[in-house]
């Protein structure tokens, strides 16, 4: 955490303390100047459902966006909602998931808390539960929550990559993350962006939509989009983000691949070398070599759930500098030989292409030997084709190998 952060959480919760008093004096309460708050479609302006909700929920609404309207919320589901003020995201999530599910709400603000339970009480919602924390360090265990909701309070916090990072650590995989937040227009002036904040009550300070990505990839998330709704003050913008966690076989988690995993990263790619049958290559690089040529945001783990044990992994370098190839990479994809039939090859690799297609890259190739048939089955389960076979391109062990070059052409990305 930032140094400051302890003296910025306490102003932020001495803030919205006093907006939660007030509207249980049933007052009308304004994190922002009035025209802000109006024109940027923050408060109870953006919710079309909120006729049986305590009139004390929707009157402490401070948001600037529905995010239960795009979060896809289904029945039966867990759903959390990062700063939950009065509660009315959280009784709204309730009303979805169903007696079957579980509505979360997390406030670092007791005042706050009181009110959500008061308004949760009047409403008779009996699957919520309001927890007292910070956003940066959720108190909940791993991966127990389907939905991460939030409305405008991303923006509040002094330690948005850790905020991202828990936010993927509870997330179940395949979790969702659908949040309204505040956003900044990139290369904005640092005066005009400072003026714009205040304005709109983001004292301590938006991302640029650019940031935002940066900082969902860093986190693990390898499908995320960033939606305008509204103006919000000059060069500020409401958005939606929608992310997503990777899907993973039972007992797995796929997450980023750290410098604390060049080990056992390392160890696997030397035992698929050793198989014969993985690559020309028959020694495994150093880590130093190894992080050079491979591109950050697209190198995945699979780490067992309960150890952290890395199982399995994959990454991809770019094919060449030159611009025509920006959106062409080249991959490789190794498990564990004790870990083979699980799934887990397959789940990296949907990983993979989830993570290039996000930011645009259009094609992901790679070259097998032939007799490595099991991973021929496999790239083409995934969508690979066979573009052909390169006969005697390199000699392997003192013998002359083929290689069947494949490539998986996005739909998605440069598909214009």
């Amino acid at each position: 955490m930032p140094e400051d952060a302890d003296k910025v959480r306490a102003t932020i919760i001495e803030r919205y303390g006093r907006l939660a008093r007030a509207a249980q004096a049933q007052l009308q309460i304004v994190d922002c100047e009035p025209q802000q708050f109006n024109d940027g479609g923050f408060g109870a302006a953006a919710y079309s459902d909120t006729g049986e909700l305590p009139e004390g929920a929707v009157r402490a609404s401070l948001g600037c966006g529905n995010p239960v309207a795009v979060a896809d919320l289904q029945p039966g589901e867990t759903v959390l909602d990062l700063g939950s003020g009065g509660g009315i995201d959280v009784l709204l999530s309730a009303r979805r998931v169903g007696p079957a599910g579980k509505a979360y709400g997390l406030d670092a603000t007791p005042d706050m808390l009181t009110l959500a339970r008061a308004n949760a009480a009047e409403a008779g919602a009996t699957n919520v539960e309001f927890l007292h924390g910070h956003i940066e360090d959720i108190p909940l265990p791993d991966a127990g929550i389907d939905v991460i909701i939030s409305n405008c309070v991303i923006n509040l916090s002094a330690d948005k990559p850790r905020v991202l990072a828990e936010a993927f650590r509870v997330l179940k995989p395949g979790g969702r993350l659908g949040i309204s937040d505040v956003i900044a227009d990139d290369g904005l002036d640092p005066a005009q962006r400072a003026e714009a904040e205040h304005l709109v009550g983001c004292s301590v300070g938006t991302l640029a939509e650019a940031e935002y990505r940066a900082l969902l990839a860093a986190a693990g998330f390898t499908t995320y989009t960033i939606t305008r709704t509204q103006p919000a003050a000059d060069g500020l913008h409401s958005a939606i983000i929608r992310a997503s966690k990777p899907t993973a076989p039972p007992g797995i988690i796929i997450r980023p691949m750290s410098a604390d995993d060049a080990g056992q990263v390392l160890d696997i790619y030397q035992a698929g070398l050793d198989s014969g049958n993985a690559s020309f290559e028959t020694t495994a690089p150093s880590w130093q070599a190894f992080d050079r040529a491979k591109l950050p945001e697209h190198r995945h783990v699979a780490a067992d759930s309960s150890t952290g044990q890395v199982v399995g992994w994959i990454a991809a370098s770019a094919v060449s500098d030159r611009c025509v190839y920006a959106g062409v990479v080249e991959h490789s994809v190794y498990v564990h030989p004790d870990h083979g039939g699980r799934g887990i090859a397959t789940a990296l690799l949907k990983a993979l292409v989830q993570s290039t297609e996000t930011v645009g890259i259009w094609t992901i190739q790679s070259g097998i030997f032939p007799e490595n048939a099991v991973s021929l089955r496999l790239h083409e389960r995934a969508g690979f084709r066979t573009v052909g076979t390169r006969q005697r391109i390199g000699r392997h062990h003192d013998r002359w190998r083929d290689v069947v070059f494949i490539e998986r052409r996005s739909t998605i990305a440069g598909a214009k």
